[in-house]
């Protein structure tokens, strides 16, 4: 082969990297809580990225498409989802928060949102909550492999899980758990869903970033990728139109 000026390896190697990109495919999952993520439908459960929206789920899309990366995103419950992406090449969950503890277990793309983690009490409850330590003895509803969840555990509290937080509103409405862990945002849209109007948010903390995690495995020139179109999209002015869409 003859001299190949240096200005053509670099191209060869753009049109090389564009096409092992295109040859990926991504299966991204997500849960039905709104804003962040939901059913278009108003159902549990989608299998095509067409009938699902909100904040986080508009912005991963709007990133892994400005990546020009094929992908599949699916609703499903959050326990079926956070354990694919654990267990699956290409796989993914989002938004999930970003921890020291979960670090190594993901690679992770964002952050896509923030939210603060909050403690709601039924609708008319006069409790009142200064510290966290006050919500000690009382029944938390909250879901598996949830790090807000697993955050009170640590701490000693009593927490409640089901395998969603679908039905967290209506029981703490019908005095099943005493207090639900929610976020901010989300909590009051995923409660109204239920038909459950009215709770009372009675502590706030931790604000935390909100991130799309990829299995561990996935390739480092994809996750790469995929945070660089992060920042085109902040650049041009998408992810922020996303967020006034949603009230941000």
């Amino acid at each position: 082969m003859g001299f190949i000026p240096p200005l053509m390896l670099a191209l060869l190697a753009l049109v090389n990297t564009s096409v092992a990109v295109a040859a990926e495919k991504l299966y991204v999952y997500t849960e039905n809580y709104p804003p962040f993520n939901m059913s278009t439908q108003g159902r549990g459960f989608e299998h095509s990225a067409g009938n699902i929206d909100g904040i986080c789920a508009e912005r991963a899309k709007a990133v892994i498409e400005q990546a020009g990366i094929d992908y599949v995103m699916k609703l499903r419950n959050w326990d079926y989802g956070y354990t694919r992406a654990q267990t699956r090449v290409n796989h993914g969950i989002f938004c999930t928060t970003y921890t020291d503890d979960r670090a190594p277990l993901f690679k992770w793309v964002g952050p896509l949102a923030q939210n603060e983690w909050t403690i709601f009490a039924p609708p008319g409850s006069t409790f009142k909550m200064n510290r966290l330590a006050d919500a000690k003895g009382k029944t938390i509803g909250g879901y598996r492999n949830d790090v807000g969840a697993d955050y009170l555990q640590a701490r000693g509290h009593t927490v409640s899980l089901l395998e969603s937080d679908d039905l967290n509103p209506k029981r703490l409405e019908l005095g099943q758990i005493d207090l639900w862990l929610a976020e901010r945002l989300g909590g009051p849209y995923l409660a109204s869903q239920q038909d459950v109007e009215g709770l009372v948010p009675v502590f706030s903390f931790n604000s935390v970033d909100l991130y799309l995690a990829m299995n561990p495995d996935t390739p480092d020139h994809l996750i790469a990728t995929l945070n660089q179109a992060l920042e085109t999209i902040r650049a041009n002015g998408l992810y922020d139109a996303i967020g006034t869409k949603y009230g941000l």
